[in-house]
């Protein structure tokens, strides 16, 4: 599922939702604007950031992170975006972080060199399937729990949303923008589910389910993701074979940073280690390579 893509939606459409799950009231997101910030000069890209509008500034700026793929250097990115942020804009008001988390195991367990700012109030983090029973009361977080839900429970979940948002969202705009975003999430968890089943899911008729985004846009990019994650898959096993090949058995720390890549990387990557004659090569190569993305 494309997580980043799905969080910048959905804190768009609710931004009370993030504020709850950080124990605020959701009237604090009348005093922010939400928006992803690319940083050019390196290419990164912070999830989210919420900036405080121009009569309060007093308020914090919020740095927002979903992160649901395991990756030891995290928090090396983490916060080398949010400083580079820093020193780019130079805001003049205090700032927190919030990592979102579905689970505790995705999370980094080597912290050391970011134990002082992890453990202290400018950084929260967030387990999803923790979450209480703020999801029972709010719709926004409970879209956010549909992100990590078991396939099995997802169904009785999406009735529940659906239901609620249908009663609590009176503006119809809103309301259609709020079910396209449960439908997403449904076929992203789902790619396989049956127009029969989406039918019943979500209290359409035949004709009624034809004219949802599920069959104008999403099903084709979901497969289309498919596809590229079994592409991907693939060139991995092959690339990891002709390195072992060339260098031996390679460090776990190695073999999860080329995990990493992506597929154009890591086609690069099968051309490059026929010229690698030392591990010292593939270290290199993936400095070089890593720092230009």
């Amino acid at each position: 599922m494309k997580t980043d893509s799905i969080f910048y939606r959905l804190f768009q459409t609710f931004p009370s939702a993030f504020f709850e799950l950080i124990n605020l009231q959701a009237s604090e997101a009348n005093a922010y604007n939400f928006a992803s910030v690319e940083l050019k000069q390196t290419a990164f890209r912070i999830d989210g950031v919420f900036l405080p509008v121009a009569d309060t500034s007093s308020q914090p700026i919020y740095f927002v992170e979903v992160q649901f793929q395991k990756d030891n250097e995290f928090y090396a990115r983490l916060f080398s975006e949010i400083f580079l942020y820093l020193r780019l804009y130079a805001p003049t008001t205090d700032w927190r972080a919030v990592v979102i988390f579905p689970r505790r195991s995705l999370e980094p367990t080597q912290i050391q060199p970011y134990r002082v700012l992890l453990e202290s109030q400018l950084v929260t983090r967030l387990y999803l399937n923790e979450l209480g029973e703020v999801t029972e009361h709010s719709l926004g977080v409970g879209i956010i729990k549909l992100v990590v839900v078991n396939k099995k429970q997802t169904p009785l979940l999406v009735k529940s949303l659906i239901t609620k948002t249908r009663s609590e969202v009176s503006d119809k705009a809103l309301q259609q923008k709020v079910l396209d975003l449960i439908e997403t999430i449904v076929v992203y968890k789902l790619p396989r589910i049956s127009r029969q089943e989406l039918i019943k899911m979500f209290g359409l008729g035949d004709f009624d389910i034809k004219t949802t985004r599920i069959y104008e846009e999403v099903h084709d990019e979901v497969y289309e993701e498919v596809r590229d994650e079994v592409r991907q898959e693939q060139t991995l096993e092959v690339v990891m074979r002709q390195l072992r090949r060339r260098l031996g058995n390679l460090s776990q720390q190695l073999s999860e940073r080329i995990s990493q890549l992506s597929i154009e990387q890591l086609e690069n990557l099968a051309e490059a280690l026929l010229d690698f004659s030392t591990e010292g090569d593939l270290v290199v190569w993936l400095q070089d390579n890593l720092t230009q993305t």
